[in-house]
């Protein structure tokens, strides 16, 4: 059997218009509420022989409060921004908007001093990658969005420029399953029941 990686999106910690790069906010008291909500369902993935998180403190706080108790990953950290770091992308963009423009329109560019876009889905794909191979080997990873969304990519072997296009939902999963550079996107979920007429 191949291995099988479930990422689990970290609850928010604040609304998304003031996400700010390189987050190291707390879960507030909404993101608990969020995660309380959803343990119950989410707990099954605690099963997983092994069980990792980001280290942001909303990722380890998410991971802790489904049960998890995983282990911090740095190959899992969110994209070194640089001097952007702490700001939203509006805050960036009153400071330094042809950057910013430079930032979204080429995948190789670190106007910010930091890591490029390509760099960031390379480095998560390289963690996926490394991850231990044993026949049925369940992973559940507790992570940031844009940690999942850099993941995918590198999954499905996706141009760059995808990555403006995955919307990762807080508490959402998404798996992967395969090996070292075989990995396909695979979806749970109830299937559909014929309906009657």
């Amino acid at each position: 059997m191949p291995l099988r990686v479930t990422f689990v999106a970290a609850a928010r910690s604040s609304p998304v218009l003031a996400e700010r790069f390189e987050d190291e906010q707390p879960l507030d008291q909404a993101g608990w509420a969020e995660v309380e909500r959803v343990a119950q369902e989410l707990l099954p993935l605690a099963a997983a022989e092994l069980r990792y998180c980001s280290p942001t403190p909303r990722s380890r706080a998410t991971g802790e409060g489904l049960g998890y108790a995983p282990l911090v990953q740095l190959g899992l950290r969110d994209c070194d921004m640089g001097r952007w770091r702490g700001l939203t992308l509006g805050e960036a963009m009153a400071r330094e908007p042809d950057a910013v423009d430079a930032w979204l329109a080429d995948p190789r560019a670190t106007p910010h001093g930091g890591e490029s876009l390509v760099d960031f889905i390379t480095r998560v794909g390289g963690w996926l990658d490394t991850r231990p191979v044993e026949d049925g080997c369940r992973v559940v990873a507790v992570a940031e969005p844009s940690v999942i969304r850099a993941a995918l990519v590198y999954a499905l072997k996706a141009p760059p420029s995808t990555y403006w296009n995955i919307d990762v939902r807080p508490l959402s999963t998404t798996s992967v399953t395969g090996r070292a550079g075989r990995w396909n996107l695979r979806f749970d979920g109830a299937s559909a029941q014929p309906s009657r007429a």
